[in-house]
């Protein structure tokens, strides 16, 4: 087992890209290259950038992955929010996903501060 796949972090995020890719298969066609994608990239960034980082030698690399990983979820936040307000995701399925999220990324600010010692 690899060490990314030991966090539980990331395993959250892994069944939140699910979520994403199950709810954003029917967005109007004319999204398929701009909102689903951004939105289906921003949500696989975010385990693919703690995997990353948690196959690094330092603690300052991962926290540096960690970092990234932040980014791509507030990222993916705005997204989801844009979709919601545009009408492609209705309010359970939005509901849903910004909790998920939000859990998933508190667990992620937690790690990042255990790996920079904080």
């Amino acid at each position: 087992m690899r060490p990314h796949e030991k966090l539980d972090v990331w395993k959250k995020f892994m069944d939140l890209v699910l979520e994403v890719y199950k709810h954003t298969e029917h967005f109007p066609k004319e999204e398929r290259y701009g909102l689903t994608s951004q939105i289906r990239r921003s949500a696989v960034s975010v385990p693919a950038n703690i995997a990353e980082g948690a196959a690094r030698d330092s603690a300052r690399e991962f926290a540096h992955f960690l970092s990234n990983a932040q980014g791509s979820a507030s990222e993916l936040e705005t997204e989801i929010q844009i979709a919601y307000r545009l009408g492609y995701l209705d309010e359970t399925v939005y509901s849903d996903i910004r909790e998920a999220l939000d859990n998933a990324g508190r667990m992620l600010i937690g790690l990042s501060r255990k790996v920079r010692g904080k």
